[in-house]
């Protein structure tokens, strides 16, 4: 009989409940009217600026409950639990008929997306293949990093 083996799977872990309600409700409420900055692919996609956890009791708590997720599915990556933080965080508001572009997140081993309210089908998270090649992309990209010579996008001769 055939088998087909997963030897270098790429995995994704679901953590449904890990926020309690009362948290959940405190964070849309609180970030729902700080979601300022305009999304560059759609009018109707909105996020903060880029936080860190300790920029509100809400996302302290939230971090404090995420942070151990973080261990378990990283024993998976690296085959033994060890400590992670959580770099930058920030909260996107989709309005009906939005889109988010496709794009990754440079810097990590773990990417988290925590919904806080129901979504349409039609809004769900796509997982794609690196569109330009598989080589681990190492960058930081923010409004705060200057260019220099090992951390520009191309180099011209």
């Amino acid at each position: 009989m055939d088998e087909v083996i997963g030897i270098f799977p790429t995995p994704i872990m679901r953590a449904p409940g890990v926020l309690p309600k009362g948290l959940v409700d405190g964070l849309v409420q609180h970030f729902s009217g700080l979601a300022l900055q305009e999304n560059n692919a759609s009018a109707k996609l909105s996020h903060t600026q880029m936080l860190k956890p300790g920029d509100s009791p809400l996302l302290v708590e939230a971090a404090a409950l995420i942070t151990p997720k973080l261990a378990d599915f990283g024993a998976h990556l690296f085959g033994e639990r060890m400590g992670w933080s959580i770099k930058e965080m920030w909260v996107n508001v989709l309005d009906h008929g939005g889109r988010q572009a496709m794009h990754n997140h440079a810097n990590s081993f773990i990417s988290a997306v925590v919904y806080l309210t129901p979504t349409h089908d039609s809004s769900r998270t796509v997982f794609m293949k690196s569109p330009g090649g598989t080589d681990y992309a190492f960058k930081n990209d923010h409004p705060g990093v200057v260019t220099g010579p090992f951390n520009a996008e191309k180099w011209i001769s």
